[in-house]
């Protein structure tokens, strides 16, 4: 059985702009799993189960005092946020609680305070200096009266150095047709969803009762982004969309199933203020590296669409990027993570529904490595086979699915999965 040292002490709760870090609150020796918890991971690491069966999780965060928030988009004892407790040091939760009266994906911490998102609204809750919630009854409205239509309805969220709060709000639609998801019916133009969705949001991150008419909107043409992150190191916010459907199943003449599959190509963005990614105009194909002419727009699957920002990285088509995390590697104890992480990315692919006649893909960690802002290689798989097999022929298979990410102090990777609220700590052999 592999071990692992963990540093003595417990630091005070810090303000804190991206996705937080622990150190163990106490000197114990930590026990990997044997089976890494169902999972295989990239040689030299290993994992514990913390806990199972914390509700539908979606993002998580880890506090400085070892306290694991997780946001649920199916509530848990009708509530919709797991707190998770290791007070024995063995990395594994003993105490459970659940609260918040509403569902939802986005988790945060930023000055002091839990920021949580239902499918309409941002709340936090103030945070002592351990980093408990002091009233869980009581969460201040940050913003809300977001649109909230029932498809692609999260709102996750990230914070800059600036005080600016970055949330996205996704397009009620599969591309903007007169009638959504209907063969035959063209796309609008321009597209009315874009004046309140399909992109990317700014707000204040320090204002109570905000709308969506006080910030601004960021940038556009972003189908849906439940993945969003600012990076610490290059001081850029990131996105991954979830592209487009149906394009076989509406254009068959125009292309194959086998491509349909393929298509469009999962995008890793860089969002700049005023970025315009293309959505419902264009798709990505990373094959031809250009972003083309949507047919319900005129496009015939060679029309280019130039007038779009291209991504940094693209993936195969349906893989579900759910969330992005980038590696500080500042460890406090415990054993680093090779120098190569340092920097760059980990993307939980949560895995599609619509891959025939291909099988099932996604449903797994990978990692990509990050110079100067930008990606400097090719991914890689980080982890993989929690969906419990490679014959699944649907989501609903799947035994776990890869959610949320968060960094620890000593340099573990906490992974998430929505199934039943499984959750890993990722850790490097000694």
């Amino acid at each position: 059985m592999k071990k692992i040292s963990l540093a003595i002490g417990v630091l005070l709760f810090a303000a804190a702009f991206t996705k937080p870090i622990i150190e163990d609150p106490i000197k114990k020796e930590i026990k990997l799993d044997v089976d890494n918890g169902g999972i295989k991971l990239a040689a030299g690491f290993g994992a514990v189960v913390v806990a199972e069966e914390t509700g539908k999780a979606r993002h998580i965060v880890v506090l400085p005092n070892g306290t694991i928030y997780i946001k649920n988009s199916n509530a848990k004892d009708n509530k919709g946020i797991t707190m998770l407790k290791d007070t024995d040091g063995d990395g594994k939760a003993d105490i459970k609680e659940f609260f918040g009266n509403y569902i939802g994906t986005g988790m945060e911490v930023y000055k002091g305070y839990l920021y949580a998102s239902s499918n309409s609204e941002v709340f936090r809750y103030k945070l002592n200096e351990n980093g408990d919630v002091i009233d869980k009854n009581a969460p201040e409205t940050v913003v809300s009266g977001l649109p909230d239509f029932r498809q692609h309805e999260s709102k996750p969220m990230t914070f800059d150095e600036q005080g600016k709060m970055y949330v996205t709000i996704g397009a009620p639609s599969n591309i903007c047709q007169e009638k959504d998801r209907q063969k035959g019916s063209v796309g609008q133009m321009p597209c009315p969803l874009l004046e309140k969705n399909g992109g990317i949001w700014q707000f204040d991150a320090n204002k109570l009762n905000q709308k969506q008419e006080d910030g601004i909107r960021f940038a556009t043409g972003i189908r849906n982004a439940v993945a969003i992150n600012y990076d610490p190191f290059s001081k850029n916010v990131y996105a991954l969309q979830h592209g487009r459907d149906m394009l076989f199943q509406h254009f068959p003449e125009m292309y194959s199933a086998e491509q349909g599959a393929e298509l469009p190509s999962e995008e890793f963005l860089l969002v700049k203020k005023g970025s315009d990614f293309g959505w419902p105009y264009s798709y990505f194909d990373k094959e031809k590296g250009k972003k083309m002419l949507c047919p319900e727009y005129g496009g015939d699957g060679k029309k280019e669409y130039p007038k779009a920002d291209k991504p940094i990285m693209a993936f195969p088509g349906h893989w579900a990027p759910n969330d992005v995390l980038f590696y500080q590697g500042n460890q406090s104890g415990g054993v680093p993570f090779p120098a190569k992480y340092k920097n760059g990315a980990f993307i939980c692919f949560h895995g599609s529904w619509n891959r025939a006649p291909k099988m099932q893909a996604g449903y797994f960690v990978a990692f990509v490595p990050f110079k100067n802002g930008l990606p400097s290689g090719p991914y890689e798989v980080f982890a993989e086979d929690f969906a419990g097999g490679p014959e699944i022929k649907s989501p609903g298979d799947a035994k776990a699915r890869p959610m949320g990410l968060a960094e620890g102090a000593d340099g573990s990777l906490y992974i998430t999965d929505s199934v039943k609220g499984k959750v890993w700590r990722v850790m490097a052999n000694k």
